[in-house]
């Protein structure tokens, strides 16, 4: 892994002190080697030890992750962090990929391409061609393509995992007017390029009015880089967004500020472990899926940051 600071992580040592070993039989907790064991609001998979690392997508969302720690002999404990709110253009985007077509549409990480997916299947699965930032974007549409090969695409994913390298290397195939849909989280960031106004408005006068809000909120951003400095035409769309959880517990927060390292998947997360350690001495190891939640993770005055330097699970 790349890191990019030059401090060290702490060690990954435990803790098996009687104090803990009381607190686990006040929450009931049963502990089988390499089991993951459900609480209320906790999962945790470890044997008689304190765990090493703090998983922290969406509930649901950490199997594999705790899974492949586990074949490591990796002690884990998940306390999701955020949750996942669709928005109004997720019905936008149904409507889009039913009544217009485009050169390509842009996925840049793993749940937009799942909003991604359940949208196209509701338009009648037409045929699309997907570029996408990363391996575990990518890995999304595996099952997908196998059983809709002729109609779902993926054709690119740039040299670097980023979604600057990405508009600077999508290709345009020679086509004067290259279109390219854009659905995503609305915190995702504007590094993907300009949005195209004019070819956004056409679609409908309600969408018109959403864009002139888009256009006060984030006109600071419209400037000619990006795919629109290229000669796309972006579609941006605003399928969902991310929240902090509505409560986390003390008991487990206490025991994942313990852990010396904390699993990050997105920069939405790391504002919340961010505001959660803001006021304790917290500087242990922050593990990061890529170099984009590594940049924010730096911004954020982490310290300990490491990243693999091709965004994935094994990372």
């Amino acid at each position: 892994m790349t890191s990019l600071s030059s401090f060290s992580p702490p060690p990954l040592t435990t803790s098996s002190s009687s104090t803990t070993q009381q607190r686990r039989s006040c929450v009931r907790r049963s502990f089988r080697g390499g089991a993951c064991v459900s609480l209320s609001s906790v999962t945790v998979s470890c044997s008689t030890k304190e765990p090493k690392v703090v998983v922290t997508r969406e509930r649901g969302k950490n199997g594999k992750l705790i899974n492949a720690l586990v074949r490591h002999g990796i002690d884990s404990l998940e306390l999701p962090l955020i949750q996942h709110m669709h928005l109004p253009d997720l019905d936008r985007l149904t409507s889009l990929l039913s009544e217009a077509t485009f050169d390509w549409i842009i996925i840049t990480s793993p749940e937009a391409g799942k909003v991604f997916l359940d949208a196209w299947k509701a338009a009648g699965t037409p045929s699309v061609r997907v570029g996408v930032v990363g391996s575990g974007t990518a890995s999304i549409f595996d099952e997908a393509v196998q059983s809709a090969k002729q109609y779902l695409d993926v054709a690119f994913a740039p040299s670097k995992a980023t979604g600057k390298v990405l508009a600077l290397e999508l290709p345009r195939n020679g086509n004067d007017k290259c279109t390219v849909l854009y659905p995503a989280s609305a915190k995702a960031s504007t590094d993907i390029g300009i949005y195209s106004f004019c070819g956004v408005c056409k679609f409908s006068l309600e969408y018109r009015s959403t864009l002139s809000s888009f256009k006060l909120t984030y006109g600071s951003f419209i400037s000619e880089e990006g795919l629109s400095g290229r000669g796309f035409e972006v579609t941006r769309l605003n399928t969902y967004t991310t929240a902090p959880v509505n409560h986390i517990d003390q008991y487990p927060l206490e025991l994942a500020l313990s852990a010396p390292v904390v699993a990050v998947a997105s920069p939405s997360a790391l504002r919340v472990w961010a505001n959660l350690t803001a006021s304790r001495q917290w500087d242990n190891a922050v593990a990061c899926i890529g170099e984009t939640t590594a940049s924010a993770a730096k911004k954020l005055g982490f310290r300990n940051i490491y990243y693999p330097t091709s965004p994935g699970l094994e990372g």
